[in-house]
């Protein structure tokens, strides 16, 4: 077993203007991942421009230069491959897993809507995708019991400017209050050669993708100086905060949020650990002590999580759905109460040890694939400059301790800097 948690070859260069291009070569599958990080997200938008990264996931999808609306899909698909694309409040990604033989084709539509899209982005195609967006914000969020619990959460969490405020889907007046000649000054700005990584990962040589990066995205001009994003101190913000929600919603539920740290730091390494012995599966403190022993909880519902954000304290959130004749405000109570044993009694070995192998599982069932492979490569270098770093989450995790976590849980699990949030069903609070 790798002690880095990375065994599989790195090599990189960086283009003339600025893209930086990482490969990990893998031959036991003719296959390759082709994944693009672009250094935009949520957090990089303005007042005003909100929602605008997680547009641009659909808009490029919609045609650029020498490739026609759902022609990028229809060539990737039909040469055997699969495509998606995501947006976070740090970052867009965009990426296929192609037969080997194709790779060329991957990196060549990928080139071709880095540079290709504003000359062919109309009217009728941004309206139609602001129409799309706003589709999904009802489907995913609006129309779905607690689903907005994200949106509600994230301006508890984060004042008013900061760069994690608003949630990625945006604002949808903001979305509709732009011009044409807005979103595509965002797009040069941002989407870009040297604010982008690429990274292939599996059957092709190293030699091979430089050549071809340089073939075809070295023929881009450099996005050259953009805004930075917001700074993301929490100076001065803390002290409980609590929301009390009444929605159409089968029965109480309650979110508790604490502030941690950044991702990728090592105490944000145990925060994910103290998550997994928090909420992760049956053998987890919410779903023994709420689920199963005091049978306040609706078993499937108890979770405790990290949410990865790389530019300021990232919230740890646990959440419970409590089974009938149980209120919001005995399971709200419930549910403060384990987490505050955390801080006050600490973790065993043989939860920290549990929580170790669940970790370690997920991570090489994360590496295993080539695509997951890529896009942590993309991930670390995308957002702390070296991909080599990928090597060393897994030792980072294996590392806690349990005076870690007891040091941990002091630190960021106070109920006086809690962020409580609660969903009442319509008839209890009628």
């Amino acid at each position: 077993m790798s002690e880095t948690g990375y065994p599989w070859p790195i090599e990189t260069t960086r283009l003339a203007n600025g893209m930086r291009v990482v490969v990990s070569e893998d031959r036991s599958a003719p296959v390759v991942a082709v994944n693009l990080w672009y250094d935009v997200g949520s957090r990089h938008e303005p007042e005003g421009q909100t929602g605008f990264a997680h547009l641009f996931e659909h808009l490029m999808f919609e045609g650029s230069v020498n490739v026609p609306k759902t022609e990028h899909m229809r060539l990737v698909q039909g040469n055997g491959g699969s495509l998606n694309a995501t947006t976070n409040p740090d970052r867009t990604n965009y990426f296929e897993t192609m037969p080997a033989e194709h790779l060329e084709l991957a990196l060549w539509l990928e080139a071709d809507r880095m540079g290709g899209l504003v000359p062919a982005l109309v009217q009728e195609t941004l309206d139609n995708q602001r129409d799309v967006v706003k589709n999904e914000r009802r489907q995913r969020y609006e129309n779905v019991p607690y689903g907005d619990a994200w949106l509600r959460l994230l301006p508890l969490l984060y004042p008013a400017g900061h760069p994690y405020h608003h949630p990625t889907i945006g604002s949808m007046d903001d979305l509709n209050a732009a011009e044409l000649a807005t979103f595509q000054a965002f797009h040069r700005s941002y989407y870009a050669p040297d604010n982008a990584v690429l990274t292939v990962a599996g059957d092709a040589a190293p030699a091979d993708v430089f050549a071809l990066a340089e073939k075809y995205f070295g023929r881009l001009d450099a996005g050259g100086a953009r805004p930075l994003a917001p700074e993301g101190s929490l100076a001065g913000w803390a002290g409980p905060v609590s929301s009390v929600v009444a929605a159409e919603v089968p029965a109480p539920r309650v979110y508790l949020a604490h502030r941690t740290y950044p991702y990728g730091t090592p105490e944000y390494d145990a925060v994910t650990v103290l998550a997994v012995v928090l909420g992760q599966g049956r053998g987890s403190r919410l779903y023994r002590l709420l689920a199963d022993g005091a049978r306040l909880a609706q078993p499937d519902t108890v979770s405790a999580y990290g949410v990865d954000l790389a530019y300021a304290p990232a919230p740890l959130i646990a959440s419970a759905t409590a089974r009938p004749g149980v209120t919001a405000a005995r399971l709200g109570a419930a549910l403060a109460e384990v987490v505050d044993e955390l801080v006050s009694g600490g973790v065993t070995e043989s939860e920290l040890a549990r929580a170790k192998a669940l970790l370690e599982t997920e991570w090489w069932t994360a590496v295993a694939s080539v695509d997951g492979r890529a896009d942590l490569l993309s991930r670390y270098t995308t957002l702390f400059g070296d991909p080599a770093l990928v090597g060393s989450r897994l030792p980072g995790w294996r590392a806690v301790t349990a005076d870690a976590l007891a040091d941990v849980a002091r630190d960021v699990l106070r109920p006086e800097d809690r962020v409580t949030l609660v969903y009442e069903p319509m008839e209890a609070v009628a």
